[in-house]
């Protein structure tokens, strides 16, 4: 079993334009940790910071500050190829993460291959199809391209994928926000079947409050690429304390809600809310930190 440790975690981006250089502070000072067997879920608007984190956590990103600390249960380090075994990522898009070229066996046999979980034809083909029974595909679906799969079958294949290298973290960005809605619970219910089974640790990006309730055991709001609220799902999303998640619970469909607003007076104004403040539930007070000054590492 594998868990993650993120201290302080920044990452910045710059910009040129002819001679004037600007740096761009997608993430600021984000610390969270990710057990076996629980789920986190970052929550927040498009741009955000949600993806750079989950891009920084399977090395896609480097990081500007901070540190990702992955450890074994006996505290080894898990680092280099063990830690591309250990951490994997699910995409947003099922259409643009498999190869339209290679068929499903092959996108599940290669990382068998490649991480030496499979010897030989024979093992591999009885991988493959264990794999597909697991993310509830028939064998015969090894055969087929992706284009003949719908969107949740492709993801299933995605998240098989992820597993075939032995994976115990597994970043899952967004994994059902281009699903048909008749077919995102079930995708949700695989991972969570998955998680139970092999005591994985998941981190899992979304802006959905709903789902994120259902599926995590603890949530933070990101805003602006620091964290303003965090604590367990249910404190967070039925006791929002922050401006900004209220903003995001207000702005959530509600069938049952017509008229009646979550907050009361005016509609607050995105200018005046503040993202250097977090509200942290597990302790029931709000925790101040100055951001990083820029060039900090």
């Amino acid at each position: 079993m594998t868990s993650v440790t993120v201290s302080h975690l920044g990452k910045d981006f710059h910009t040129r334009k002819g001679l004037r250089r600007t740096t761009l502070r997608a993430v600021d000072d984000v610390s969270f940790e990710l057990l076996p067997g629980r789920t986190v879920a970052l929550v927040g608007e498009s741009g955000s910071g949600k993806s750079t984190i989950a891009r920084m956590l399977a090395k896609l990103e480097s990081t500007t500050r901070g540190s990702i600390d992955v450890r074994l249960e006996d505290g080894t380090p898990v680092v280099g190829s063990m830690y591309r075994r250990h951490v994997q990522m699910v995409f947003q898009d099922p259409f643009a993460s498999l190869n339209p070229f290679h068929s499903i066996e092959h996108h599940i046999a290669r990382p068998l291959q490649l991480h030496h979980r499979a010897r030989g034809a024979e093992e591999t083909a009885a991988k493959v199809r264990e794999l597909l029974g697991r993310v509830n595909l028939d064998e015969d679906f090894a055969s087929r391209r992706p284009h003949e799969l719908s969107g949740g079958q492709r993801q299933r294949v995605a998240i098989a994928r992820a597993l075939a290298p032995g994976a115990q973290v597994l970043v899952a960005d967004e994994p059902v926000s281009m699903l048909d809605v008749s077919i995102r619970l079930s995708v949700l219910n695989l991972m969570g079947r998955l998680q139970r089974e092999d005591h994985l640790a998941v981190l899992y990006i979304t802006h959905d409050l709903a789902t994120a309730r259902h599926f995590s055991d603890e949530i933070l709001v990101l805003y602006r690429g620091r964290v303003v609220e965090r604590g367990p799902s249910d404190d967070v999303i039925l006791n929002p304390q922050h401006d900004y998640t209220r903003l995001l619970a207000e702005a959530a469909p509600d069938p049952e809600r017509t008229d009646r607003r979550v907050t009361s007076g005016p509609a607050l104004d995105r200018s005046t809310i503040d993202n250097t403040t977090c509200y942290d539930h597990s302790v029931g007070e709000w925790v101040s930190s100055e951001p990083a000054p820029v060039g900090a590492r």
